[in-house]
């Protein structure tokens, strides 16, 4: 899986922000708008980590920050229209790259591939 993962990475060779900022994208495209704190405690980092993530991703207008509607002490971290572009770019290099590798198996490596990811999918659900 290690392997793996650090293939589909390689994908991104002229990518202009870091895994961590990648990262972060990808949780708030996955799970929506939210506070720093949780973006922090979704992602396993510190909030002053992650606080510096969020200030370079907004300098590089990837995502917009909104006053709390309820908490003025807090702000709401969300995607701009070209942090989901980017999004959408890296998921399809990926995909892409993906596709390609899949096409040289045979029809029983797929056949043990999709049972392999099944049993993966029901161990990560399990551990949640």
């Amino acid at each position: 899986m290690v392997r793996l993962t650090r293939h589909l990475r390689g994908r991104r060779a002229d990518s202009q922000i870091s895994l961590t900022q990648l990262s972060a994208l990808a949780t708030l495209s996955r799970e929506g708008a939210m506070t720093p704190g949780a973006l922090a405690a979704k992602e396993r980092v510190q909030p002053p980590s992650m606080t510096r993530v969020i200030a370079s991703l907004s300098d590089l207008n990837l995502v917009e920050r909104k006053p709390h509607p309820t908490d003025g002490r807090q702000i709401i971290v969300s995607l701009s229209e070209s942090g989901r572009a980017l999004i959408a770019d890296e998921a399809s290099a990926r995909e892409a790259w993906m596709t390609e590798q899949l096409g040289g198996l045979t029809d029983e490596q797929l056949v043990v591939l999709t049972r392999a990811v099944a049993i993966m999918k029901q161990i990560v659900t399990e551990s949640e």
